[in-house]
């Protein structure tokens, strides 16, 4: 925890540590001496600049003793700082779960399986363990056991790269790109194959070829980054130190190949991963820089691009900006990728019976925290529905207004109907959604909006389009109640639907509902919101116990 301009002052004390205990001629006494004052001096210094600058960690309160736990000197340094904010997180023993040691009791939460597993698993213990492992912080686990050095250095000022798996994440120290004949600002293809050849990307480190040529077996746009880094080379000069860099960023970078920006539901595979990769990296510093490795000189139509704060205070880097050049970056996370297999969030085996990731929680927690949502409920009498309705040519409601009315007849329903488009500032749309206890919508990427929903909210799809799983798995990760329409007898569907290649295809068309049956369902998911511990406790929070009998006079 030090100020931007404060690295400066902390390097030169740690170089003289360095120096002291690389000269042998210098006498143990002496150089014990110095290593005290260094270290003493380095106290000093870091406590004498820390305290305006605590804001600077950015993360829910509730995320500070797992922070503290995996940051030991930034705890020890809030225990000797008068003016640290968070003094009383400093008791509170928390772990994500993927630290070492780390006991189930003192995780955020623990998933629930109450359901069969569908012949996934034998026993309880393996369901809960592979919807731990596949969806929760499990994952950051065993991605964590996979890291391997591929490139190790000698030195500080050498290179390093170090992977997992199928290279589906890296991290590189002083790594070198020459860019000077890849053409990014030709073609369109975004995610060329052929950017580097031997001896145009790698670092001064010792490479273990084998190891990684074995790690190819995923080698796919959006699925590893075996294609950017199969030609990394170990190359005779310190890339850096020796001035063959055209450009050399300092500030950490995190590189990330997009999805799909005009898409809410794959733009969050996006985000969802970015994530996962702060958690492996252990930084949550939002001074840093995100490069889009795009070999394109295309535009990327980003709808969603206020979610990015999350992430950096600075606007996300195009690849072809560096086009002709030669760059190296000090430090450099390759981030998870939206659609590896076995990924997170997208091509996840997510096991029959489970709900309720921490992980999906924690960044939920994290996105509304920095992108400032307020959560203006629970109301005092209350329960507010949001009805996503749709300007485009499928999938409308045929009689919306009809349910809104119906919906209106119930007194303690706050019902609000909403178009959730590009017009709309989408952190307004996230701030609906965030205010919704209750959000319902035909089958599509708005029902996203589910990740910001509160604790203790409840998700309709008023019908699935015969798509059965993909917003109900969604519902599981982040731990909301999932509804969806149950008697298809009281449906309409207005034609057999009009796919532009496949034919009658039930997404590509329109529906109506039966008003009763759809009252009865909103009812009952009224009823979960009502009954459910987080709501209870957060209405008891805002507006006291107002239930309790008055006392007679």
């Amino acid at each position: 925890m030090t100020s931007r301009g404060g690295h400066r002052e902390i390097s030169y004390f740690l170089y003289a540590h360095h120096v002291c205990a690389s000269k042998q001629e210098v006498a143990y006494e002496a150089c014990l001496q110095l290593d005290r004052m260094v270290w003493w001096n380095l106290l000093i210094f870091i406590l004498a600049d820390v305290s305006a600058n605590w804001t600077d960690l950015n993360l829910p309160t509730e995320h500070i003793p797992f922070f503290f736990s995996n940051n030991p000197d930034t705890k020890e340094l809030c225990h000797q700082d008068p003016q640290c904010p968070y003094k009383t997180e400093l008791t509170k023993e928390k772990c994500w779960g993927y630290e070492g040691g780390c006991p189930e009791e003192k995780r955020m939460s623990s998933p629930s399986c109450p359901g069969d597993s569908r012949g996934w698993t034998q026993r309880k213990e393996e369901q809960l363990d592979m919807f731990w492992k596949g969806a929760d912080f499990g994952y950051i686990k065993e991605r964590r056991g996979e890291m391997k050095v591929l490139c190790a250095p000698d030195t500080q000022e050498d290179s390093l790269l170090e992977c997992v798996k199928y290279t589906r994440y890296c991290r590189a120290k002083n790594i070198y790109f020459d860019f000077t004949k890849s053409k990014l600002k030709e073609g369109n293809n975004r995610f060329r194959e052929d950017v580097f050849s031997g001896g145009q990307i790698g670092g001064h480190c010792k490479l273990d070829k084998q190891a990684l040529k074995a790690e190819g077996e995923h080698k796919s746009a959006l699925q590893s980054w075996f294609a950017e880094l199969e030609f990394y080379t170990s190359l005779p000069y310190r890339p850096i130190k020796d001035k063959k860099c055209d450009i050399v960023i300092d500030k950490p970078t995190y590189f990330i190949k997009l999805d799909a920006g005009v898409n809410l539901y794959h733009h969050f595979c996006d985000f969802v991963n970015l994530y996962a990769s702060q958690h492996l990296n252990n930084s949550f510093s939002t001074d840093i820089n995100i490069v889009m490795w795009d070999t394109s000189p295309m535009l990327y139509n980003d709808l969603f691009s206020v979610t990015w704060k999350m992430f950096s205070d600075h606007p996300v880097i195009s690849l072809n900006e560096y086009d002709g050049k030669k760059v190296c970056f000090k430090d450099a996370v390759f981030s998870l990728l939206a659609r590896m297999r076995y990924g997170m969030y997208y091509n996840m085996p997510l096991v029959p019976g489970c709900h309720s990731s921490s992980f999906f929680r924690a960044f939920h927690q994290q996105l509304a925290h920095r992108i400032g949502l307020h959560q203006q409920g629970p109301l005092k009498d209350k329960i507010r529905v949001t009805l996503l309705t749709r300007s485009t040519k499928y999938r409308k409601i045929l009689n919306q207004d009809k349910l809104i009315a119906a919906m209106k007849t119930v007194g303690e329903l706050d019902v609000n109907a909403v178009d959730l488009t590009w017009s709309m500032n989408f952190k307004d749309q996230m701030e609906v959604s965030h205010n919704s206890d209750i959000f319902i919508g035909i089958h599509g990427a708005g029902l996203t909006h589910m990740l910001f929903q509160p604790d203790w909210g409840v998700v309709m799809e008023l019908y699935n389009c015969e798509d059965n799983g993909c917003y109900l798995d969604l519902a599981r990760l982040r731990g909301v109640h999932y509804m969806t329409w149950e008697k298809k007898n009281k449906l309409h569907q207005e034609d057999e639907g009009h796919h532009p290649t496949l034919g009658a295809h039930a997404k590509f068309t329109n529906y109506g509902f039966n008003v009763e049956e759809f009252l009865r369902l909103v009812l009952k998911a009224a009823d979960h919101v009502r009954s459910h511990p987080a709501f209870i406790e957060a209405k008891k929070q805002k507006h006291g116990r107002t239930n309790e009998p008055k006392a007679e006079l």
